[in-house]
């Protein structure tokens, strides 16, 4: 019998300092009563000596020694990204529901958790449970039990369910919670609240249990600690998260597979491209790979396959699609999208190995066509979309092709203030 008494968590608080008084454009509370009125300790503070950038610079620096750098802490593909040390900022007061679920890695510094936190309430998300930020057991954001519980008690019914379940960060460390969540209760609520969840990474593998056993639907998304907590944060990636979260009809359009391979055509297909409908599921290749043979890979006919990766090279890309492969993984799926697989490097054998060599061999062994290119992975000026929606691919007449998603939750967009998710707050 399942208890629906909340499991326990750490309750340690992060650190209050000293801030500038900034004013609330639509309330009129300064900065520390916006704040106060959130439940959000103030953040780091703005030194009337010093630019933002610098004090930002020493402060998200990681002082754990003993936390290594993973897949998300990589470098970005950013264009134009440039310093913000303006101190006028407009915030809203935050009616988005909101729980973070921390389900791999440990975010190393507890500056950029609490300026991540300070830019969401700053954007609308009204976040209940700020202090798991600062849970650590080894490499972990807590022990198994605590990180499991963000989600089991939503499942028990001992948390209500939010609007927004918002991963903090990636890593490693989700698979380990698979049979630790009640998948099929938590969909379940889910559905009935409307509630989304985002992330990707590490977070891919909660995504495919809660499609695989749960039926649910959720958000390939920038993360709070990955991208919120950046000294700058990427504009055209915050634009993209808010409009994926309130769009109820949201497009992506792909004109070229240059984010795949600059040596791949945008569709690679044996006749001429046609337009295919199914349910797009996926995400990080290297977790969906290691899922295969297991209950929590998602089984959908006819469907659509997402998968993006980074940092691995093009032996170890095909190594993992040929798990997939022979695990039959690819059987009755309609089409393949890949988006970014950056980082690949060259082969140390050949250089003609490459990631277009990979992905056409793909494409000989399934007979599926594949559309390269789409913009999402670790990089910046990503596109977020759902996964578990309904997916149509349609070729355009240059050569590219358009996503268009539907049947999945969504949240006003009245209720979003996107340019807090990049202000320095």
């Amino acid at each position: 019998m399942v208890s629906k008494t909340p499991w326990t968590q750490d309750a340690t608080t992060t650190k209050s300092q000293k801030s500038a008084s900034v004013t609330n454009a639509k309330t009129g509370l300064n900065r520390r009563q916006f704040l106060r009125q959130v439940g959000i300790s103030a953040g780091t503070g703005l030194l009337a000596a010093q630019s933002i950038s610098q004090v930002l610079a020493a402060n998200t620096m990681d002082k754990n020694s003993s936390t290594s750098l993973t897949k998300d802490d990589l470098p970005l593909v950013q264009d134009g990204a440039s310093s913000q040390t303006s101190l006028t900022i407009s915030c809203i007061t935050p009616t988005i529901e909101t729980q973070l679920f921390a389900s791999s890695n440990v975010g190393g510094s507890d500056e950029r958790n609490q300026l991540a936190l300070d830019r969401v309430a700053c954007a609308g998300f009204k976040v209940s449970n700020p202090t798991i930020t600062s849970r650590q057991y080894l490499r972990f954001a807590g022990t198994d039990s605590q990180r499991a519980s963000d989600l089991q008690n939503i499942a028990t019914g001992a948390i209500a369910a939010p609007k927004l379940l918002l991963g903090v960060r990636g890593g490693y460390g989700a698979m380990r919670l698979l049979p630790m969540i009640d998948w099929s209760m938590l969909g379940r609520i889910m559905k009935e609240c409307g509630t989304i969840l985002a992330g990707f990474s590490d977070v891919t593998a909660i995504q495919c249990a809660l499609l695989a056993k749960g039926d649910m639907s959720s958000l390939a998304a920038p993360m709070l600690y990955s991208e919120f907590g950046k000294i700058n944060p990427d504009q055209v990636t915050c634009q993209q998260f808010a409009n994926a979260l309130s769009n109820p009809n949201l497009t992506i359009s792909i004109e070229d597979a240059s984010l795949t391979s600059q040596q791949l055509p945008s569709i690679l297909t044996t006749g001429v491209p046609k337009a295919v409908r199914g349910t797009i599921w996926g995400g990080n290749l290297s977790v969906v790979s290691a899922l295969a043979g297991s209950e929590y890979l998602p089984r959908i006919e006819g469907g659509i396959v997402f998968l993006e990766d980074v940092g691995e090279q093009a032996y170890r890309i095909e190594r993992m699609l040929y798990d997939l492969y022979l695990a039959g993984i690819f059987k009755g799926q309609q089409a393949i999208v890949f988006g970014a697989l950056s980082g690949s490097g060259e082969d140390s054998y050949d250089k003609r190995y490459d990631v277009a060599t990979v992905v056409r061999q793909l494409h000989k062994l399934t007979g599926l066509p594949v559309y390269s290119g789409m913009r999402f992975g670790h990089i910046g000026k990503k596109h977020s979309f759902p996964l578990g929606a309904t997916c149509q691919i349609s070729p355009n007449t240059s050569g590219g092709y358009q996503l268009a998603f539907t049947e999945y939750p969504t949240i006003k967009a009245d209720a979003i203030h996107v340019e807090g998710l990049w202000q320095n707050v």
